[in-house]
């Protein structure tokens, strides 16, 4: 009797998974998705009249996003992350092969061939492979046992360049950026030498010189990676792209401190700023909620930042501080691009602001990087 009692006890006071949630990352992602709900719905709902009510789509369809986003946080963070190793090769290959896919049979939308068209919804597998990118990363990297080699940064190089290459064919040089980012952090995480760093910063000069100088980039992408240093346009993409920057400067300098009030911008009322529930949704915050707005915003991404590095400090291994490593390297670089990107200080180049943007693939890969941070916190005892 004793024996079993001791037993149940012993069963009874361990603790369960879900005892060790971050609830605080949780709260702050999902606190930043629903503000972007409704920086989604200001920038999309048009004029409303008895007449003819605003237009909700693109805000349910947000919401819609957001939820199934939670689902699949949920079940990523439930899957103990080290298990997510013998998947490598299945997710890695399924990736290349949407992305050969694409080219083929997908939809070419804003001059970039990224999209599958299903049942009136868009998916990019672009977006999807940033996860799968950092898994694979994450697991080869663990898997070495002293610092890293050349041939080590030979095979990494590889396995970020095959979908790198494949994205640069549709093409989508914002997202490239983001791999970039990624990998570089990863690898100095891992342990890169000084001369390596040398080494492949040649390397990427030398792939970035051949990448602008090809025929590959079309005139107005072009336009748009050079537009925010480009005052004086002398070609209609440069002076397109450059209308865009100076409508989002517009915007933003009409929030002064505390804003027009939210749904009273005068630039969004109006759609002056292009694509201004994706690529310049930060606008909205900028001139409906003002700096006060947007620092708010700014401080709750802030909390994400902090809180993703601390659980990277916690982890236990180190497949579990570079699968942080690589959500808060994606993170963090698609919140500076974005952000500078609608201030004017970074080139346009259509990268979404995580858990803000409108678009099903960006918040689903956003939520399910998050889903693997919490992994990292609920599994690290086990």
């Amino acid at each position: 009797m004793t024996t079993l009692g001791v037993s149940r006890r012993v069963a009874r006071d361990k603790p369960v998974w879900w005892h060790h949630i971050d609830y605080g990352l949780v709260a702050i992602v999902v606190a930043i998705a629903l503000f972007g709900a409704l920086l989604v719905l200001s920038a999309t709902r048009g004029p409303s009249t008895p007449e003819q009510p605003a237009a909700l789509g693109f805000f349910t369809r947000q919401l819609m996003f957001v939820a199934l986003g939670c689902v699949v946080m949920a079940v990523v963070a439930a899957i103990d992350y080290r298990k997510l190793r013998a998947l490598v090769p299945l997710g890695y290959g399924t990736i290349v092969a949407l992305l050969i896919a694409v080219l083929l049979v997908g939809r070419r939308v804003n001059g970039a061939k990224a999209w599958f068209q299903f049942a009136g919804f868009q998916i990019q597998p672009s977006e999807l492979g940033k996860v799968v990118l950092i898994v694979t990363m994450a697991t080869f990297f663990a898997s070495r046992q002293e610092s890293v080699s050349f041939r080590d940064l030979g095979v990494a190089t590889g396995l970020a360049g095959v979908p790198m290459a494949l994205i640069y064919l549709q093409p989508d040089l914002g997202t490239i950026l983001v791999y970039l980012a990624i990998m570089a952090a990863m690898v100095l995480v891992a342990g890169i030498k000084p001369r390596q760093v040398v080494v492949a910063l040649m390397l990427l000069t030398l792939l970035g010189g051949a990448a602008w100088g090809s025929d590959q980039l079309k005139a107005y992408q072009i336009a748009r990676l050079t537009s925010f240093v480009d005052e004086d346009p002398d070609t209609p993409e440069a002076k397109t792209a450059r209308y865009n920057v100076d409508q989002a400067q517009i915007a933003i300098g009409n929030g002064g401190l505390w804003g027009q009030g939210l749904f009273e911008g005068t630039q969004t009322r109006s759609n002056l700023v292009p694509e201004q529930q994706t690529d310049f949704i930060f606008t909205v915050a900028g001139e409906e909620l003002g700096f006060a707005g947007s620092a708010t915003l700014l401080v709750l991404y802030a909390a994400l930042i902090f809180r993703i590095w601390r659980i990277a400090a916690l982890s236990f291994d180190l497949t579990g501080t570079m699968l942080c490593v690589g959500v808060l390297a994606m993170l963090l670089f698609q919140l500076f691009e974005s952000v500078g990107m609608n201030l004017g200080i970074m080139p346009v180049t259509g990268i979404p602001l995580p858990f803000v943007s409108y678009g099903g693939s960006s918040v689903i890969t956003s939520f399910a990087a998050i889903g693997l941070v919490l992994s990292v916190h609920i599994h690290r005892f086990d």
